[in-house]
């Protein structure tokens, strides 16, 4: 492994029913095509050796002794490959005859893992030819010449790299109790499944379905791999399924009713996983009762690392078949949290500044749905602007309009006098734009805010958004500070998407028209005088980078744990052109937002330790009550 991603597949062979040696043959370009793709870990399908629909010439000693001549081939074929092979076949002990997945390496077996529940129903009766592995005690027997334990006791299969994995069969994730969550409880981070599941209208989609929430209920990888073509089709078919998942999300399928093999490969990120795992305290509860033997692989040789999985530039924003609903869920969120807030304390005005720019638009925004849900009266929003020495005309025109359109009380009260003596009162030269001279302004306005809410009996409702938040770029103390902070948890990404949303359920072209332009224009703190044409000429992104940079480093940071290394990997993967709308950042550049980003986040801690109360709408969230409880004063050498 390497940034915690281990490459696997799931292989679909042709198969012809009862001929082991040939079956043994298709496999074989299979894995020579997984070990060109870097794959370390694959898996067949359900007797896939002999075939799965063998039915009563399981009983016969001449099937049996040709799947072990098969096994043997397959022990030869792999002795100089660097790949460990999961393999289906029929294997018999004294008195049984267990369906079985052999675990192969180097030319040798690692390991065999029995089938727990047989089908017994339907077209299938694995009974009649089978044992459960329930019924079985721990022997020693003899496969393909070699002496090998096979016990009915959880199994996992741990490599040098601390990769772990498990296994069962086909039916076992059907049942109540799968194997698999008592494997993955006492640490298998993958589960393979060889399976041999017919195809009938809706099951497809019920067992997409069963795989998807049993990887997320787990929290690992799950790869799994049904039988297709060439399988008898005398009262059955089998339409050849290869899905590869990861915590619930789909990350490779195979085509179904394919008449040529197919390899599906997937890299999953075990880092991720572990570190899901880790901040789940169900689940680090429920592991405390499992346990598994532990069989140990052979090293493998190193194999150059490719990032094969895309990486979404944007892990804030909803995939775009979701986008309305989820825009909608995140809008009712900060609606309710303020609906509560206001209910609470029996407040009907709030006031907030408008300065023409994304964040205050959609504070104004969430505010008038909290109004009318609550059936207040919207001129009680206390909307005021206030024109500074960079207020451009563009921004100062669109947060009068909007407010005019929207019925709240707007108020207009500019600044320059009271920060123009302020500064005579400092000692501060005008002429010298430093950050005494921005947050001046800055904090100006917050007073402003503070006494007209006095003054009205309101509440102030903060604009800051969370990447600000993470990048301190708040004036402490001035826009930092409110009494509920509606945009709290909401990253700068996101925003447009929101103000988009919120637009297409108007039917007033004008505001649509205003709030259009909000989303086209350059953020900017506006604390910097325009240029000579009115024009905003200090922009935020050209001072402290992209946001779509910061953004994408704020969620793995936070949300998974990674190292600047791992980040840095996957920034430069998501942000190559494979996404036509993401910008694209050569290797230096990233390098340096990111060493900005973490040199901020740490700085900047401070701020965060006392923000005000806001509504949490993600899996990321900055609040020092909340998701992120970090010491004001720690280094950020290391992560650096």
């Amino acid at each position: 492994m390497k940034y915690g991603f281990v490459n696997v597949a799931s292989a679909i062979p042709s198969v012809r029913v009862a001929d082991p040696v040939y079956n043994e043959k298709q496999m074989e370009p299979l894995i020579t095509q997984a070990v060109e793709e870097g794959v370390e870990v694959m898996c067949f399908p359900e007797l896939g050796l002999t075939g799965y629909s063998c039915q009563d010439l399981f009983r016969n000693q001449m099937l049996l002794d040709g799947a072990e001549v098969a096994l043997m081939q397959l022990l030869t074929f792999t002795r100089s490959l660097d790949i460990i092979v999961i393999v289906g076949m029929p294997v018999r002990t004294n008195s049984l005859l267990l369906n079985c997945a052999v675990v192969v390496q180097n030319g040798a077996i690692l390991g065999v893992v029995p089938k727990t529940y047989l089908p017994n129903y339907g077209e299938f009766y694995e009974q009649r030819w089978f044992a459960s592995a329930l019924d079985f005690r721990s022997e020693e027997v003899y496969l393909a010449g070699s002496a090998v334990t096979i016990t009915s006791e959880p199994t996992l299969f741990v490599t040098p790299s601390d990769l772990r994995f498990g296994i069962e069969i086909c039916e076992d994730v059907w049942s109540p109790e799968p194997p698999s969550t008592g494997l993955s409880l006492a640490g298998a981070d993958l589960i393979f499944n060889l399976s041999a599941s017919d195809d009938l209208i809706g099951k497809n989609h019920y067992l997409r379905s069963l795989l998807s929430q049993q990887s997320a209920r787990l929290m690992c990888g799950y790869i799994y791999s049904s039988c297709g073509y060439g399988e008898s089709t005398q009262d059955v078919v089998y339409g050849g399924n290869a899905y590869i998942y990861e915590n619930g999300h789909l990350i490779g399928e195979s085509r179904r009713f394919q008449y040529e093999p197919q390899l599906i490969v997937g890299q999953v990120d075990i880092e991720r996983l572990r570190t899901e795992r880790r901040m789940n305290t169900t689940f680090t509860t429920a592991q405390s009762r499992h346990h598994a033997r532990m069989v140990h692989t052979s090293p493998t040789g190193d194999v150059e690392f490719r990032l094969l999985r895309y990486v979404n530039p944007w892990p804030f924003i909803p995939s775009s078949a979701d986008m309305s609903h989820s825009c909608e869920e995140i809008l009712s969120i900060q609606t309710a949290g303020l609906v509560k807030r206001l209910a609470h304390t029996h407040c009907s005005k709030v006031v907030m500044g408008i300065s023409g720019g994304l964040d205050s638009t959609l504070a104004l925004l969430v505010c008038v749905r909290a109004f009318d849900i609550l059936e207040l009266d919207r001129s009680g929003i206390v909307g005021i602007t206030m024109p500074g020495f960079g207020t451009s005309d563009r921004t100062h025109a669109n947060a009068l309009v909007l407010m005019e359109r929207l019925g709240v009380t707007l108020r207009e009260i500019s600044i320059a006098k009271s920060v123009t003596q302020h500064f005579l009162d400092i000692g501060h030269d005008m002429d010298q734009h430093d950050v005494t001279y921005e947050n001046g302004q800055a904090r100006e306005r917050t007073q402003i805010l503070m006494d007209v809410a006095n003054q009205v009996g309101g509440l102030v409702i903060g604009t800051g958004d969370m990447s600000e938040l993470a990048l301190g770029w708040a004036t402490y103390n001035g826009d930092h500070m409110s009494m509920y902070g509606v945009n709290a948890g909401v990253p700068k990404t996101l925003i447009r998407y929101l103000i988009q949303y919120f637009s297409s359920t108007l039917s007033d072209a004008k505001t649509c028209e205003i709030l259009s332009d909000i989303i086209e224009t350059p953020i900017s703190p506006e604390l910097i005088p325009t240029d000579e044409q009115g024009n905003i000429s200090q922009k935020t992104e050209d001072l402290v980078g992209p946001y779509e940079l910061h953004d994408f480093f704020l969620y793995y940071f936070l949300r998974f744990g990674f190292s600047s290394a791992k980040i840095m990997e996957l920034a430069k993967h998501a942000f190559n052109g494979a996404h036509p709308q993401a910008g694209r950042y050569d290797e230096e550049t990233i390098r340096h937002w990111l060493d900005t980003f973490t040199r901020r986040f740490f700085a900047q801690q401070f701020k965060r330790s006392c923000l005000p109360d806001g509504p949490k709408v993600g899996s990321v969230s900055l609040s020092p009550r909340g998701d992120w409880r970090m010491p004001t004063d720690a280094s950020s050498d290391l992560f650096r």
